[in-house]
């Protein structure tokens, strides 16, 4: 009788379980418009085809850390406001004290200092390290404070669902939310905020006017800052600080896929990390991943009569999978003598 009783019981949260909707997130208006993120990944992007392609809003990476700025950044931000898209700007914060926070919401600003932005200015904090959810929170609250401070705009925060439901604070919630979630029509509801005016969608789009992969969003007109004026002129901070992450790799991680999150290399990660071979890293390992390789020259290989792509990876402490992706390679078995690979 125990048993059978176990069992409907079972049977009964399994129901429960099955039946009970998951609750979705709405915006937080019903104008919504076309939108996609970019950054020097897109590399050299037409935006006239992309505004033909029905997009309204571009979000585009001004920099990241404390002295890194995207190496596309101006021509995104002259080529989109030329063909008439509302642009949005987003900076990816990695600092680990709120004093550090600080200094780089000091020089997302000098970035953006005498431009016209129509959107809220967006902070992209994804990578904690080893930090605790208080220390994360009190991190994003002094970034966001002191965007707005000193550019007297407003700020949206950037997160995937995940980081919104279990890591970000009621505190860093009364800042509007632009949420990350693949797969869905939409967002699953976090329990902190309660709309949301930017959803990401889809992390390999495909829009006119760019080549490859793009995010895929979704903006309520609530995105949109009360007046475009011109961003108040601010100094760079000039800040020299090495801007490093201790990163924990996941199940399923590649080095490869971590190099192309944090904008490095595969040669670079096994470098500082003393990795022999690029292809075996460990589940719940923890690595270092610096940000200081951004000011140097990107390497070029050409490739030579014979050349393989297994044979260049190996040469050079990258992978195979790694140089298809950076150089958008089709058919990895078909290179040609005389051409530049990245490295």
């Amino acid at each position: 009788m125990r048993k059978k009783i176990i069992c409907m019981f079972l049977v009964f949260i399994i129901v429960l379980i099955w039946v009970v909707p998951v609750f979705a997130l709405g915006p937080s208006s019903n104008t919504i418009y076309r939108g996609i993120d970019v950054s020097e990944w897109q590399g050299d992007i037409n935006f006239r085809e992309v505004k033909e392609a029905g997009i309204e809003v571009v979000y585009i990476r001004a920099g990241q850390g404390f002295s890194y700025k995207d190496s596309k950044f101006e021509r995104n931000y002259e080529e989109a406001k030329k063909y008439g898209l509302k642009v949005g700007v987003y900076h990816y914060m990695t600092a680990r004290t709120t004093e550090e926070a600080k200094q780089q919401a000091k020089f997302f600003v000098s970035l953006i200092s005498g431009k016209e932005i129509d959107c809220k200015l967006a902070m992209d904090f994804e990578s904690f390290g080893n930090l605790s959810n208080s220390e994360i929170n009190r991190i994003a609250i002094a970034f966001a404070e002191e965007v707005e401070n000193l550019s007297k705009k407003e700020v949206v925060v950037y997160s995937n669902t995940y980081d919104a439901t279990y890591v970000f604070s009621q505190e860093v919630a009364k800042y509007p939310l632009w949420v990350a979630q693949y797969g869905l029509s939409e967002p699953q509801d976090n329990g902190k905020w309660s709309s949301w005016e930017g959803f990401q969608y889809s992390s390999s789009g495909r829009i006119n006017g760019i080549e490859g992969n793009v995010d895929l969003d979704k903006y309520t007109n609530d995105i949109l800052l009360a007046s475009n004026e011109k961003i108040n002129n601010v100094e760079d901070p000039k800040v020299t600080k090495e801007d490093r992450i201790l990163y924990k790799i996941r199940r399923g991680d590649t080095l490869s896929g971590i190099a192309i999150e944090f904008n490095t290399t595969v040669a670079h990660l096994a470098s500082i990390n003393e990795i022999r071979n690029p292809n075996l890293i460990y589940t719940g390992e923890i690595i270092v991943i610096s940000h200081n390789y951004n000011n140097r020259e990107v390497k070029e290989y050409k490739i030579k009569k014979g050349d393989t792509l297994s044979e260049i990876a190996i040469e050079f402490n990258t992978t195979v999978n790694y140089l298809v992706q950076i150089n958008k390679i089709k058919n990895p078995d078909l290179i040609y003598a005389g051409e530049y690979l990245k490295l």
